[in-house]
């Protein structure tokens, strides 16, 4: 279940806009409270040769913000006049790889074998940007996930439902897949999708300038 931590009654009151379709991202706005305007953005998600898996996630963050901000702002009316839009990217990071969404079946259990009895880090870069004031912070947030040693057979029954497949490292922690999670260090909710603490502090300091 998600935590509503109610230290930021006020960004109830503010219009927010979703760069992303994420049912699990928008789940997580509603719970705090939030009735987003969803507008996915629409990007190639072609990675700079940079070095780092912050930079990475925040380099897509801000890239999938600006897209929503020339949605909004080509649109008649601009909707989103006065709006913070909020855009995510999760990825999960383990020996030098950055592993996003499985491409089929054979990469979901490439990246699960490769996870098993071991730790990771999931990432998430977030990029909130003020419309019509120009105000953009953009940071990442990363929780260290332990899995137990499950087995091959255990891999193929899970791999055998549907929730693999559209999961940055081919799982879900709130899943089915978080009986083989041994524990985290982090923020849980950063796993999900957002790291709604963090957010709210970040938003904070948006709306200090």
């Amino acid at each position: 279940m998600l935590k509503t931590s109610g230290s930021l009654c006020c960004l109830k009151d503010k219009k927010i806009v979703l760069a992303s379709g994420s049912p699990r991202r928008i789940e997580m706005m509603r719970a705090h409270g939030i009735q987003p305007i969803v507008m996915p953005a629409h990007i190639e998600e072609n990675l700079p040769q940079i070095h780092g898996m912050c930079e990475t996630v925040m380099f897509l963050a801000l890239k999938k913000a600006q897209n929503v901000y020339g949605q909004l702002a080509s649109m008649p009316d601009n909707p989103g006049k006065g709006s913070i839009i909020i855009a995510a990217d999760t990825i999960v990071y383990k020996d030098g790889e950055i592993m996003g969404k499985p491409a089929d079946r054979k990469d979901a259990y490439r990246m699960l074998d490769k996870l098993r009895n071991d730790y990771h880090y999931v990432v998430t870069g977030v990029a909130m940007l003020a419309c019509g004031r120009q105000l953009t912070r953009v940071f990442a947030e990363v929780t260290k996930v332990y899995f137990t040693d499950y087995s091959d057979r255990e891999l193929n029954l899970y791999l055998d439902t549907d929730e693999a497949y559209d999961k940055a490292g081919a799982y879900a922690i709130q899943g089915y897949f978080s009986r083989y999670t041994d524990h985290i260090e982090g923020s849980y909710e950063n796993v999900i999708g957002f790291p709604w603490e963090r957010i709210e502090k970040e938003i904070l300091k948006l709306e200090e300038f």
